[in-house]
């Protein structure tokens, strides 16, 4: 018995010799290390020995089994290199020196309005951060005024990952990140203006204007004495720049935890002209942008005093904007990868619609 496990290493090091391809690796693993392999059968004879040998036997045949283990792990490794490297070996060659045409591929209509709202919001002192599309609880609710259990959660359906983090619903996930970024220079007279766009995600169900996944610009302001007039102030003259014109919106009282006052910002669809269609649920207006007075509670969970230092923040439905911006009836256009659909923004005679 003593014998066995070495003789086992020896037999499976010459076994290992014979693969050459990723196909045989599961099976070895099996000849082995499956519940009728050799190292099981090698316990199984365990049962024969006295207390004393069972212990030494047995702390034998682990170290083979580990030995094993590790090896075939080693070897799948060393195979799948060789694989990849033979499918660049076999890959076709192509031309570096190919020369680029701007009429090949386009940007996204979502990249454009993004670049463009960008732009609008870097020319009123903004600066533009990034922020990580996976985030923890404490971020995405917590640290805005939505404590575990609160019915508030209800409002979005959430994608976890099993590692108890989740994707995030909203970028107002930055917030309490970009406020402990910037705390130190706001106590210096420094007032802070931030967008952070990013990716977000929901368990919507999916019709003309819903998608579980759609892209927000969350953006904030604090500072000494800002009030609602200056939140109304810079969305009004970021929608005029878009879309080249006035355009008429309306502010109704909305509920948001980490804000408060709360609203949203609606625009009158101009898909339809306000008159009622799919998009906007025969409505005739399109929820655009929620938005509101930093909550207290928010600035303090960032370590900002809510008695000298107010703000507004809004999260500006970047998907929405451009199907306003493009006249694009459906939502789901943007993420079907429709190239018909998608290729006419690289016809530099596109008018925006009227």
């Amino acid at each position: 018995m003593f014998e066995k496990p070495d003789e086992l290493r020896e037999i499976f090091q010459k076994r290992l010799e014979t693969i050459a391809a990723l196909s045989d690796i599961e099976e070895l693993r099996i000849e082995y290390l499956g519940k009728k392999g050799y190292v099981s059968s090698l316990m199984q004879e365990l049962r024969s020995l006295s207390p004393e040998d069972k212990k030494a036997a047995g702390q034998r045949i682990n170290e083979v089994k580990q030995f094993i283990e590790g090896t075939i792990a080693d070897k799948l490794v060393e195979l799948k290199a060789k694989e990849e490297q033979k499918l660049i070996d076999s890959a076709e060659s192509y031309d570096e020196s190919m020369p680029f045409s701007a009429d090949i591929g386009s940007y996204h209509p979502i990249t454009l309005v993004r670049r463009e709202v960008e732009d609008i919001f870097t020319s009123m002192g903004f600066t533009v951060e990034d922020y990580s599309e996976i985030t923890d609880d404490y971020n995405c609710f917590e640290a805005l005024n939505i404590p575990p259990h609160h019915p508030a959660r209800d409002m979005q359906d959430t994608y976890y990952l099993s590692s108890d983090q989740l994707l995030k619903t909203h970028t107002s996930a930055a917030q309490n990140t970009i406020l402990r970024k910037y705390k130190d220079s706001l106590e210096n007279g420094n007032p802070i203006r931030a967008i952070f766009p990013g990716r977000c995600f929901r368990n919507e169900k999916i019709d003309a204007c819903h998608e579980n996944t759609f892209f927000q610009m969350e953006g904030i302001m604090v500072d000494k004495d800002i009030s609602i007039s200056n939140l109304i102030y810079f969305m009004k003259t970021m929608l005029s720049e878009v879309f080249q014109k006035d355009v008429t919106v309306r502010l109704r009282p909305g509920f948001f935890p980490f804000v408060e006052p709360g609203f949203e910002l609606d625009i009158q669809c101009l898909i339809c002209g306000g008159e009622g269609c799919s998009s906007c649920k025969d409505s005739g207006w399109l929820e655009l942008c929620p938005c509101g007075m930093i909550h207290p509670n928010v600035l303090t969970a960032a370590g900002i005093d809510p008695e000298k230092y107010t703000g507004f923040a809004f999260g500006l439905g970047m998907t929405r904007l451009a199907m306003m911006r493009y006249g694009i009836k459906d939502i789901r256009v943007f993420n079907s990868g429709d190239l018909k659909a998608l290729s006419q923004f690289t016809d530099k005679s596109f008018v925006r619609p009227e």
